[in-house]
């Protein structure tokens, strides 16, 4: 595990050099040599210094590996522009080096404060490079919402040392059925996911976000709530019994609703912000069913939409690089302005809305078995969510391809290969990994 730490520390000076190409391709090589670590033992392995993976861990790094060297290849435009790009790569390093020691750690301790770290960069990357002013209210609405709700869970923490003489995540086999300690824990999981209600700070996020930053957000962030609760509600099975049907209900009730607002949307990173909101709070319903496909399902269906969204973020700033707008109404009829684009807003819409062979597919259709087992009551929402995740993918694809474009155009480009090559290393491995879906299940 260390090897890949150090490896990440001296990147820190090749930041300071105007090398773009040399940084992306030292990123891709550090995730293809991370992905020969797989193993599939179920238990932890590599063990080394408080840190150490499961297949949990592997998979969620490995995205992680993944989005960020995609993050370089989308951000070329600050390498041209010469917009503090030495900076930018600084903050990328740290930023991927605060994800990996989060996913990989096995101290409760080292867990937290890497979680609340990881805040940090992204923070960075929104104000220092978003797009309008609102951005530094985006930034503190981010930073309070994760740091409020987070207070709780640094206390409990305290309390688990005192009582358990240590903070190894393995050694916490029980705890009590008390509804404040549950609360405490996941609560800061439950807004990093978002869960409906607290989700106020995603779409302003993903709005006033650079590219790097919506990938980021959209790829690993919302992950690390997953992650976090996929990790410890197995301490809580007296009282998540009884209280995980409240959370089950808001987040099915609350998706459905956020697909509603979805179809409401005039800005195209605010549509794709909603949507996700909508796909995790499938999740975070398939994890508080407790059951065995619920688990792999939100898996799954996390590393499906980390792919996903991230794509539909790219292809959305594709558009605004050559209309300087994300509105709907100004980014119409691109069908006649870039009809090689149109092929991947196809293929991304339809893995957002669940079509085969989308690795969404394979998540939503675990999901639903665990969620109708655990409720039958729940296929009526399951059925609306499912509906309108159809209904707002295809209201983005048509909207924006159709139609007659915006005569205010007067200077068009088509796209790059760099462009062409970013989609196509979205879509393939969210396509090409239903294939192997039995490690999914391996680690449970």
């Amino acid at each position: 595990m260390m090897k890949f730490i150090f490896s990440l520390l001296f990147m820190i000076p090749l930041c300071f050099l105007n090398y773009f190409w040399l940084m992306q391709w030292i990123f891709f090589l550090l995730t293809f040599m991370f992905m020969m670590n797989f193993s599939f033992n179920y238990m932890f392995v590599n063990i080394s210094y408080m840190l150490g993976m499961d297949l949990l861990s592997f998979m969620l790094i490995l995205l992680s590996f993944w989005i960020c060297s995609l993050m370089i290849m989308a951000s070329e435009k600050l390498f041209k522009l010469n917009y503090y790009y030495n900076l930018f790569m600084l903050v990328m390093v740290f930023l991927l080096l605060s994800l990996y020691l989060t996913f990989s750690s096995m101290n409760l301790f080292i867990f937290y404060l890497f979680f609340e770290i990881s805040l940090i960069p992204t923070l960075i990357l929104i104000i220092g490079w978003g797009y309008q002013p609102e951005r530094v209210e985006a930034g503190i609405y981010l930073l309070f919402y994760t740091l409020l709700m987070s207070l709780p869970m640094m206390i409990l923490i305290f309390y688990l040392y005192m009582k358990f003489n240590s903070l190894a995540i393995h050694t916490f086999s029980y705890m009590s059925g008390n509804l404040f300690m549950y609360l405490c824990m996941n609560m800061v999981f439950f807004v990093k996911v978002p869960m409906f209600f607290v989700h106020l700070w995603l779409p302003k996020a993903h709005v006033e976000a650079p590219i790097a930053g919506s990938m980021i957000l959209a790829g690993i962030m919302l992950k690390l709530g997953g992650y976090g609760l996929l990790r410890f509600m197995v301490l809580f099975t007296d009282i998540s019994s009884y209280i995980n049907i409240v959370i089950f209900n808001i987040s099915l009730i609350g998706g459905f609703f956020v697909s509603l607002i979805c179809i409401r949307q005039s800005d195209m990173k605010s549509l794709i912000a909603y949507s996700s909101v909508s796909h995790m709070g499938l999740v975070l319903s398939g994890i508080m069913s407790l059951n065995l496909w619920g688990f792999w399902g939100a898996l799954t269906m996390m590393l499906a939409h980390g792919l996903c969204s991230s794509g539909l973020f790219c292809l959305a700033n594709i558009s605004y690089e050559r209309l300087y707008s994300r509105s709907l109404y100004l980014n119409k009829g691109l069908l006649n302005l870039m009809p090689s684009m149109a092929l991947w807003w196809f293929l991304l819409c339809s893995s957002n809305m669940a079509a085969p062979p989308s690795m969404n597919l394979f998540g939503e259709i675990l999901l639903i078995n665990s969620l109708v087992s655990f409720n039958w009551m729940s296929m009526i929402f399951l059925s609306l969510l499912s509906f309108f995740s159809a209904v707002y993918s295809l209201f983005l694809y048509s909207y924006v391809q159709h139609g007659k474009y915006y005569s205010g155009n007067y200077s068009f480009y088509q796209g790059v290969y760099r462009e062409f090559l970013l989609l196509f290393l979205h879509w393939f491995p969210l396509n090409l990994l239903i294939l192997k879906g039995e490690y999914f299940s391996l680690w449970v």
